[in-house]
C-alpha cells in the first residue's frame, strides 16, 4: 500500500497509482516514457510541482537498473561528461524557474514539451554525427536537457544527441539510463534547494515505486505479444493529445 501523503485525497492516490502503473507499463514495453507520462497525467491529477516531486523515486529506481545493466559506463562517461556537467546547471536553472513561474506558463511549457516529444516520435529525426565537435556540442545539449527536465520532468532532449554519436543499441540503452539517473538526482537536489520537495512528498514518491515496478513487469510481459511499432504510434498519439489538452487548459487560464 502506498505511503499516503496528507496533501492528497484517497481519490487522488488511486489516480496516482494508476498513473504510475501506466507509466511503468509503457517503460516496460518500449524502454522509455515514464517521466513524460507520469508528469503529464500527474499534473492533471495533483498539479505540476507535486507531480514532479512524485516522479523522483520511481524514476531513480527504474533508471539505476537501466544504468548498471551494462559494462560501458567508462566509455559513456568519457563521451558525455561535458553534457553531464551542464545537465546539473540546466536542471538547477529549470527548477529555479519552476518555483517562480505561474501555473499557466508551466502548463504551456509542459504541453508544448509533450507535443514536441510526440512529433519527434512520429518523425524519428536522425541527426548527423557531430564528429570532432561531439564534446563541444554536448555542452548546450546538456543545458537544454536540464532546463526541460527541471521545468517538466521530461528527459527527452538528450536522446537524439546520444543516438547521433553512434552508440550501439545496448550502449545507447545504458547511456540513457546513466543520463536519466543523473537528471533525476539533479532534479531532486534542485527541488529540495527550492523547497519544492518535502519529506512528505519524498515518502509519497517512494510509495509510487510499487505501481511503477508492477507496471514495468506487466509491460515486459506484453512486449513480446505486441507490435512495438504500433504501440509506439499509439503512445506518441496519446502524448500529443495529452499535451494539447494541457496546453489548452494552460491557455484558458491566461
Amino acid at each position: 500500500m502506498p505511503i499516503v501523503s496528507s496533501q492528497f485525497t484517497a481519490e487522488q492516490w488511486l489516480l496516482i497509482v494508476l498513473v504510475f502503473f501506466l507509466a511503468g507499463a509503457v517503460k516496460g514495453v518500449v524502454g522509455l516514457g515514464l517521466p513524460s507520462i507520469a508528469v503529464g497525467l500527474g499534473s492533471v491529477v495533483v498539479g505540476m510541482k507535486p507531480a514532479l516531486a512524485l516522479l523522483i523515486v520511481p524514476s531513480f529506481v527504474t533508471n539505476v537498473w537501466q544504468a548498471v545493466a551494462g559494462r560501458s559506463f567508462g566509455m559513456i562517461f568519457e563521451r558525455t561528461w561535458p553534457m553531464m556537467l551542464t545537465i546539473l546547471v540546466g536542471t538547477w536553472a529549470g527548477v529555479w524557474l519552476l518555483a517562480r513561474l505561474d501555473a499557466s506558463v508551466l502548463g504551456t511549457v509542459l504541453g508544448l514539451s509533450l507535443i514536441g516529444y510526440s512529433a519527434m516520435g512520429f518523425m524519428r529525426p536522425v541527426l548527423p554525427h557531430p564528429g570532432r565537435y561531439e564534446l563541444l556540442l554536448s555542452l548546450p545539449i546538456g543545458i537544454v536537457h536540464g532546463l526541460v527536465a527541471g521545468m517538466t520532468g521530461s528527459y527527452i532532449p538528450a536522446v537524439p544527441f546520444l543516438q547521433a554519436i553512434g552508440l550501439t543499441k545496448d550502449v545507447l540503452v545504458q547511456a540513457m539510463g546513466v543520463v536519466f539517473t543523473l537528471s533525476t538526482i539533479a532534479l531532486a537536489l534542485a527541488m529540495a534547494d527550492q523547497r519544492l520537495l518535502s519529506w512528505d512528498l519524498l515518502l509519497s514518491s517512494a510509495g509510487a515505486v510499487v505501481p511503477a515496478l508492477l507496471g514495468m513487469a506487466a509491460g515486459q510481459q506484453l512486449r513480446g505479444r505486441l507490435s512495438e511499432d504500433h504501440f509506439r504510434t499509439c503512445l506518441f498519439a496519446a502524448l500529443g493529445l495529452l499535451g494539447a489538452y494541457i496546453l489548452w487548459r494552460a491557455l484558458a487560464r491566461v
